[in-house]
């Protein structure tokens, strides 16, 4: 089970940050094959994911965008044949370059890259939308605008976001206890209303949110869903 414990926030220095980067990475590192076993078949388990997910797919499809979309912080690449069964072409990155090895393994074919959604390898609008499940939590408060604006600046006007996160009330917990291989790292529950905030601040317009009890054994809060139209013809805005 997660640890539900709420933390003091740290300042958010650049050594600070860049500390909580370097911990949040060598422990995914650790946890990629275990992540391959325990979740590849996940999202056969979780209906209201697949629906969330194929809503966006089909906005995406249907916006005449293009089908090339971004799995970002992507993992071992677990939603990628959803993706592809629904007529988009996905590209993972992941900080991790141990879920990068796990994804290229269990997926070859499809391009995976090391990388941070502070900093995506993609030009300008250039994808029909971009998918962030579960990736966005591990983000420090100051560091949010910065991430969104990315996003924004590769989708282009018309294309679609989806985020799965888990809900909560935007306080520093501590993850990765649970998988008992020593790893630990900050994490962040999102607030749903934190979450469409950064989004409309981004140029985005945000068109479905939902949520779900938890489900599986290692959740311990309700999970928040959003998805998300490009409104803006820019670059993306970072929005202290």
């Amino acid at each position: 089970m997660e640890d539900t414990t709420a933390y003091e926030a740290l300042p958010e220095s650049p050594d600070a940050v860049a500390a909580s980067t370097a911990e949040v990475r060598a422990a995914h590192d650790v946890l990629a094959e275990l992540y391959a076993e325990r979740l590849a078949d996940a999202l056969d388990r979780m209906p209201v994911d697949r629906a969330v997910l194929g809503l966006f797919c089909e906005l995406t499809r249907s916006a005449g965008v293009g089908d090339e979309v971004g799995d970002i912080g992507c993992g071992t690449g677990r939603l990628t044949p959803f993706l592809a069964a629904h007529g988009l072409a996905p590209r993972g990155v992941d900080l991790s370059p141990g879920m990068i090895d796990v994804a290229r393994r269990e997926h070859p074919g499809v391009p995976f890259e090391v990388a941070d959604v502070r900093a995506l390898p993609f030009p300008d609008a250039s994808l029909a939308g971009v998918v962030c499940w579960y990736s966005l939590m591990y983000l420090p408060p100051a560091q949010r605008p910065l991430a969104f604006a990315e996003l924004a600046r590769v989708v282009r006007p018309g294309g679609y976001l989806t985020a799965g996160f888990k809900a909560g009330d935007d306080q520093r917990r501590r993850g990765g206890r649970s998988a008992g291989l020593g790893v630990v790292f900050d994490v962040w529950w999102h607030s749903p209303e934190e979450v469409q905030q950064r989004l409309t601040d981004a140029e985005f317009e945000v068109v479905f949110r939902g949520w779900r009890p938890p489900q599986e054994e290692y959740e311990a809060s309700e999970q928040g869903f959003v998805v998300a139209r490009r409104v803006g013809g820019g670059a993306g805005r970072a929005v202290a």
